[in-house]
């Protein structure tokens, strides 16, 4: 089996204490971090790398960033979301671990939608579309993985009449999700767990944890070639409820 895993840690440096754990205790062959939120060169590899992995990531200052922590050496990394030269937003890394092509993706929350932020959200998904055709033309197992700021559906929050009018629920925003899906994708939770409301994401305001009041916005889309292979998918909420914790909590798939 590998495991693969992506988690939204909401700075490395703050959350290192529990991420170093949660590491120690889960084992992932992969590890997709996003919101690092610090530049590459002070990204604390040696503590990661005395777990035994391997570290690439693509960082800024206080924002973004991106990283894979593999046992294997990564191969043949991308930095940067292709198909926009001029964005410099650190939100995007993929390579080859083993025989998998893996990506750890922080799409942009696009909020407010009457604001730049939104149209950006739109096209930064309309060109990953683009690249997740390039990646299926490859036929390898591929592995999107990530923070997409989307919430699927409406079983995927806890309050869908609250939140419709949010970028994360937007029917612009759904609707690209779903052409990802619609290209041969497989949403790995989707795909083994039909359960309605269950959650990656609580808000760290008005006790949303301690009411389960959530969002699943964090998700692992396979090839077809992935897919074959999935034996197993699960959210792990115990690092939600540690001391500072992140807000996201990790979600993991294993392929045969």
């Amino acid at each position: 089996m590998v495991k693969i895993a992506s988690w939204n840690v909401n700075s490395i440096k703050a959350r290192l204490s529990n991420v170093l754990a949660w590491i120690e205790t889960a084992r992932p062959d992969i590890l997709c971090l996003q919101e690092t939120k610090c530049p590459e060169a002070d990204f604390p590899l040696l503590e990661i790398k005395s777990l035994g992995y391997h570290v690439e990531a693509a960082g800024q200052r206080s924002y973004n960033g991106v990283a894979l922590l593999t046992r294997e050496p990564a191969r043949d990394i991308v930095k940067g979301l292709p198909g926009d030269p001029a964005d410099e937003q650190a939100r995007y890394i993929e390579a080859t671990v083993g025989d998998l092509r893996v990506a750890s993706i922080y799409l942009p929350n696009g909020n407010p939608v009457e604001s730049e932020k939104f149209p950006y959200k739109l096209a930064w998904m309309d060109r990953l579309c683009a690249r997740a055709k390039e990646l299926l033309r490859s036929e390898q197992p591929v592995i999107l993985a990530g923070d997409y700021n989307i919430c699927p559906a409406d079983d995927d929050l806890y309050d869908p009449v609250g939140w419709r009018d949010d970028a994360l629920c937007r029917p612009e925003s759904r609707a690209r999700f779903r052409k990802l899906l619609y290209l041969g994708l497989t949403d790995a939770f989707r795909a083994l767990h039909a359960e309605p409301h269950v959650y990656t994401f609580w808000d760290y305001q008005a006790g949303r944890w301690y009411r389960d009041e959530g969002l699943r916005i964090d998700h692992l889309l396979l090839s077809p070639q992935a897919a074959d292979r999935l034996a197993a998918c699960a959210i792990d909420k115990g690092p939600r409820g540690k001391d500072k914790a992140s807000d996201h909590t990790p979600i993991w798939c294993e392929l045969a």
